[in-house]
């Protein structure tokens, strides 16, 4: 009896730790930034994977200030190292600051001037950082990230935009990371940048948008990219449009110009993780469109129904991890997950609560 219950002691004990295990392996934390105007927080939540549910962790400050409203950018947020750092804009106070990611949450390593005013957005690509700063004289700045988790500026390594006020609303690398793209709201335009060895940028080519208000954008896996479009908010304009990137004079070229989502204010591109849909965020309609992504970049709407999923209230930034996608909709205080199905069509999930309506940018590892 005695060698019976061991067996059996034995056998539970590997089932629990086999539990353990696979909770670990499916655990989610999703971050995004309160962005208050009095204080800059990062908030933090966790799910262990078994039940599904999001727990949240103590916020932890910035060290900085938010702008207590929109930012109108995507990748206020993002994470490097192996999802090991976090990267946040203080927009208020004019800085960047970087965290270490640890298992019980956030610790702040330093806070850093952005070189210019109003960050909203900041890119990583290896130990390469560019800040974007919407305020001003618009720019990007560089910065080395160490290996500590501190930033270095990098000297001369500021670079304006096509006009004073472009209203910028993102910055990002291409897969390679020798060229870097800001899409500016103002002027229509897409701008691409060099990227040296030494991290500094030559001599950027402006690009004309296929559509109005280029916003949010992202690079599929054959580094095509793919441009969210706001067209100014006018009702059910939204789109989305995808181009060839030629390296050697930085050109777009228009693949799918303008695919309608046919809803309003469509502000934010993510793609699926295996690079064969890609989703944007209708804040004007509160909604989620998706599309596939051909192999040449081509993008066409997953079907004549526009509305993929529904989040209420005004989706913003949006990130995926695995096969869930995650959308910050702060106006219901609420970051949104959408399980992403074989077909590309999503299945909304339980809401992630306590998000401050302020929020700005959302990130999950």
């Amino acid at each position: 009896m005695k060698f019976f219950n061991l067996r059996i002691g034995v056998a539970a004990l590997t089932a629990a730790l086999a539990l353990g295990a696979a909770s670990t392996a499916n655990a989610v934390t999703v971050y995004t930034s309160s962005n208050d105007a009095g204080g800059n927080r990062i908030l933090t939540f966790e799910s262990k994977g078994a039940t599904g549910a999001f727990i949240e962790k103590r916020p932890v400050s910035t060290g900085g200030l938010g702008s207590g409203g929109g930012l109108g950018s995507q990748d206020a947020l993002t994470l490097a190292r192996n999802g090991r750092v976090l990267l946040a804009v203080n927009a208020g106070s004019n800085d960047v600051s970087t965290f270490r990611v640890r298992r019980n949450g956030v610790r702040l390593i330093g806070v850093y001037p952005s070189g210019g005013v109003m960050p909203t957005s900041v890119a990583v690509h290896d130990d390469l950082v560019y800040v974007m700063n919407a305020g001003g004289e618009t720019n990007v700045s560089a910065f080395r990230l160490e290996r500590d988790g501190s930033l270095t500026p990098i000297p001369n390594s500021t670079r304006s935009l096509s006009v004073a006020a472009s209203a910028p609303a993102q910055v990002g690398f291409n897969g390679a990371g020798d060229a870097l793209v800001v899409t500016e709201r103002a002027t229509n335009n897409i701008r691409v940048f060099p990227v040296d060895e030494d991290g500094l940028l030559g001599e950027p080519v402006d690009n004309a948008s296929s559509g109005q208000t280029p916003f949010g954008f992202t690079f599929d896996r054959r580094d095509n990219l793919l441009v969210s479009e706001a067209f100014g908010g006018a009702q059910n304009q939204a789109a989305l449009s995808s181009y060839g990137l030629n390296i050697d004079d930085l050109s777009l070229e228009t693949v799918t110009g303008s695919a309608s989502a046919d809803q309003t204010a469509g502000c934010w591109v993510v793609t699926s993780r295996n690079g064969r849909y890609a989703y944007v965020t209708n804040t004007g309609s509160g909604t989620v469109t998706g599309y596939s992504v051909g192999r040449t970049g081509a993008v066409t709407r997953l079907s004549n129904d526009p509305v993929t999923g529904v989040t209420g209230g005004n989706p913003l930034d949006a990130s995926v991890r695995a096969n869930t996608m995650f959308v910050l909709t702060p106006r219901n205080g609420e970051i949104v997950p959408f399980k992403i199905e074989h077909d590309g069509s999503l299945t909304r999930e339980r809401p992630i609560s306590g998000v401050s309506t302020t929020a700005a940018g959302v990130v999950a590892w």
